[in-house]
């Protein structure tokens, strides 16, 4: 805990002006505070401090800080989802409307009509992206904190926050399984020839790949209602499935290796926490939700009106009475009476007691 304490902000090497620099800082100095205090914590119950695997552990403790912080962001994506394949049919109905309409002022209609519909139903396309974009900046962040690791450290200095000179060095010398340093990317283990550390680091790439690849799969596969399944969000959706794995190739050879497992580990995460959303709150309509259906009613269960799980005989009684009621507010409906014509009208006349041919009453009337 001296350490953790001990630690201050290091003077930081002069230079140019730094933008980005200066908006990650207090993300940089919140990263190290997480790693710092995780480092201190698996030291104090025993593990080496200069052991890459100490380091690992500490990274796996800032994906654990991260998800959890947001977990209300993500309980916000799920409802914004849902209210958005609610919706799906209204926004087709706008689209159908001004479809072949490209002026300008049928382009403003729509885009109003929509935003509209955003407005009464409380969410946009944006809110289901929340957790991924707030993520984004903790990414770069730890980025920037492993990518100045070895300047740092051959400069002799700290980061900017607790990660001071000598967790520093630490960190640098640090190596998982004794073969891989945690600031080596791929194209730095190629160059090298350190063709342990390319093995680690090509595993892991692919690894994050995959998980990312099984995680969306998991969700267009179970988790859309067959009307979700005809919009042009879920073909945008099945293009992503297969278009970003190829983007992680790519820059996936450029991550150090802390970053690929804080990456990865957070991947498994959004894996565990789909599963349990798709098992638990399936979207109404899907796969998952008859699949959810099937394993209440083994056991005696079923989803009531309300959405909560009740006992099967209560569910029954209320689908009778939900029944008996819609039946009576379709008995006190008036019935709409069909237009006859006027040959119609005179055999219907005739069909009636004392009914009779209404001209052949008049003449006796006359008569």
């Amino acid at each position: 805990m001296d350490l953790l304490l001990a630690s201050t902000p290091a003077a930081q090497p002069s230079g140019g002006f730094d933008l980005i620099g200066i908006i990650l800082w207090p993300l940089k100095w919140a990263v190290e505070a997480v790693l710092v205090a995780w480092h201190w914590f698996f030291t104090a119950i025993g593990l080496p401090p200069g052991d890459g695997i100490t380091w690992v552990l500490s990274i796996v403790g800032l994906v654990i800080v991260v998800r959890s912080a947001l977990i209300p962001l993500f309980v916000k994506q799920i409802k914004s989802q849902r209210k958005m394949m609610e919706i799906a049919p209204e926004l087709r109905k706008v689209q159908e409307k001004y479809k072949g309409k490209r002026d300008q002022l049928s382009r403003e209609a729509m885009s109003r009509e929509t935003m509209a519909l955003y407005k009464k139903h409380g969410t946009t396309p944006v809110s289901s992206c929340l957790p991924l974009l707030v993520q984004m900046p903790i990414f770069f962040a730890l980025f920037s904190v492993l990518n100045d690791v070895t300047k740092h450290a051959s400069a002799g200095i700290g980061g900017v926050g607790l990660l001071n000179a000598e967790l520093t060095q630490e960190f640098y010398n640090a190596k998982l399984f004794g073969v891989a340093s945690l600031h080596e990317t791929l194209i730095d283990a190629v160059n090298t020839g350190n063709t342990a550390a390319i093995a680690i680091l090509a595993t892991l790439v692919v690894l994050m790949i995959a998980s990312q690849f099984f995680t969306q799969l998991q969700i267009i596969s179970k988790n859309l209602s067959p009307e979700a399944k005809t919009g042009q969000a879920y073909q945008m959706q099945k293009i992503m499935l297969y278009v970003l794995p190829f983007a992680f190739v790519f820059s996936g050879v450029f991550f150090p290796l802390g970053v690929v497992i804080y990456w990865f580990v957070s991947n498994l995460w959004t894996m565990g926490q789909q599963f349990l959303v798709i098992r638990e709150m399936p979207t109404p309509g899907s796969e998952a939700a008859k699949a959810r259906e099937e394993r209440l009613a083994r056991k005696g269960k079923a989803i009531d009106s309300s959405g909560k799980v009740v006992p099967m005989e209560k569910y029954l009684a209320e689908q009778q009475r939900l029944y008996e009621e819609a039946e009576k507010a379709r008995a006190a409906t008036p019935k709409r009476q069909q237009p006859v014509n006027k040959q119609r009208a005179k055999k219907q006349a005739q069909k009636k007691p004392g009914g009779g041919d209404p001209s052949a009453d008049a003449a006796g009337a006359a008569s």
